[in-house]
């Protein structure tokens, strides 16, 4: 790249001096546009490379993460070894970044940067009330509209966009995907005829598992047109017409009817803390007595809020993690009774180590499909939640809970034997 200006190479030091601080690390190399560097220059863990003055515009327009990934998305920002890079700076202390964010100010603006909050085009822009039906939609709408050829380039064949259940760490992802789709099948002990609800259903990889392994008259919701539209047609390909169906609605609309079991698969983290009790309520309502529900989440320690700066403008918009321990509390104080509870964290972390793998693997058609600056989104967040779930910053938990009948009859085993049965089980004999 042709030098534009040259720079202060005393700023651009107190600029690695600053980041090695928050870093605790000095093996890495910072390179600027005029061709200048800082750090390890033989084998460092990454290199940050500046390609404009826009970079240090972005970083220090909304520091810290949402400049960083304006900075990248529109990527006058690169990151070689983007992976090590975020491993080194997934948990930091945020008193520790607190205090040394006046140097990386000072660093930055001796170099020229000149703030630079401006949203990007990828970025969400809703409107309304918080957790509003409009709002909530608007917000599904921006993530998951986009074209289903673009998930299925690193989600596999089922384009089933949550943790996978892996026998090994070599696990094959298209097999692992399936097996966490028998793992929910299991769990809610379905049976054939049984009226089964999937909440959130995405592109209905569960909703057409479960009707066709396992007998039940499956409808899934989702408040995405294109998911609810891809669905539709999968169903009609697959001869499920009258025992599958998915339709375009919000969990808060009256479905007509009550369940045998529900599930709700990567949905609470859109649902956000201050609506849980309304879903809580929801799902027991649309439940029988003696129905389970399995409801299946991210979350996050103790203490910590929100989801980051980054994530809420670039890719889930309104979204919110919950610690396992309250997501408990509120589905017990929504009249459930919670019967298990599951940390799959591992497991995730290598479902987004699968996806990473096949996102950059198929990168031009990515891009193709959905434009340079969201397809270096999707890397960005894939990568980062990856690190968070293997160091153990946010892990998900799978939580089945029912519907207590009469006398508090529960109508689950007293073993969960039958959950990890050899044999496969499959709609017939049951």
């Amino acid at each position: 790249m042709k030098p534009s200006a040259s720079v202060d190479r005393g700023a651009a030091r107190r600029l690695f001096t600053v980041l090695t601080s928050i870093w605790d690390t000095d093996h890495w190399r910072l390179e600027l546009w005029d061709g200048s560097s800082a750090g390890e220059s033989e084998t460092p863990e990454f290199v940050l490379r500046f390609r404009s003055r826009r970079a240090l515009d972005r970083l220090v327009g909304d520091l810290p993460d949402r400049g960083f990934g304006r900075a990248y998305v529109e990527g006058s920002l690169e990151v070689e070894g983007l992976y090590a890079f975020l491993k080194r700076v997934n948990d930091l202390s945020m008193s520790r970044m607190a205090r040394l964010l006046p140097r990386i100010l000072a660093a930055a603006l001796a170099l020229g940067a000149r703030p630079d909050p401006r949203r990007t085009r990828v970025e969400a822009h809703l409107r309304g009330r918080l957790h509003s039906r409009v709002r909530d939609g608007e917000a599904i709408r921006h993530h998951y509209d986009q074209p289903p050829e673009f998930y299925r380039l690193f989600l596999g064949r089922t384009l089933t966009y949550s943790c996978a259940y892996f026998e090994t760490p070599d696990t094959d992802l298209d097999t692992a995907q399936e097996a966490k789709l028998e793992l929910v099948c299991r769990k809610l002990r379905l049976r054939p005829g049984e009226r089964f609800l999937d909440i959130g259903c995405g592109w209905g990889s569960l909703v057409l598992h479960a009707a066709q392994q396992w007998g039940v008259q499956a409808l899934g919701i989702t408040a995405s047109p294109r998911q609810a539209e891809w669905a539709a047609e999968q169903v009609r390909a697959l001869g499920l017409e009258g025992k599958a169906e998915v339709r375009l609605a919000d969990y808060r609309d009256g479905l007509g009817r009550e369940f045998d079991a529900i599930a709700s698969v990567g949905m609470v983290e859109h649902v956000g803390r201050q609506a849980m009790a309304g879903y809580c309520d929801a799902v027991r309502g649309l439940l029988r007595p003696e129905g389970r529900a399995l409801i299946h989440g991210i979350t996050n320690r103790p203490g910590k809020s929100g989801i980051g700066a980054f994530l809420n403008s670039f890719v889930f918009p309104d979204g919110e993690l919950q610690e396992a321990g309250a997501m408990v509390t509120a589905l017990q104080a929504g009249g459930l009774e919670v019967r298990d509870v599951e940390s799959l964290r591992e497991h995730y972390a290598l479902t987004l180590r699968n996806w990473v793998e096949r996102l950059e693997a198929d990168w031009d058609e990515a891009v193709a499909l959905v434009g340079l600056q969201r397809a270096r989104v999707w890397k960005l967040y894939m990568t980062g939640s990856r690190v968070g779930f293997e160091q153990g910053s946010i892990a998900v938990h799978q939580m089945l809970a029912v519907r207590q009948g009469g006398q508090g009859a529960s109508g689950i085993p007293l073993t969960r034997a039958d959950w990890y049965l050899a044999e496969r089980r499959s709609a017939v004999g049951v």
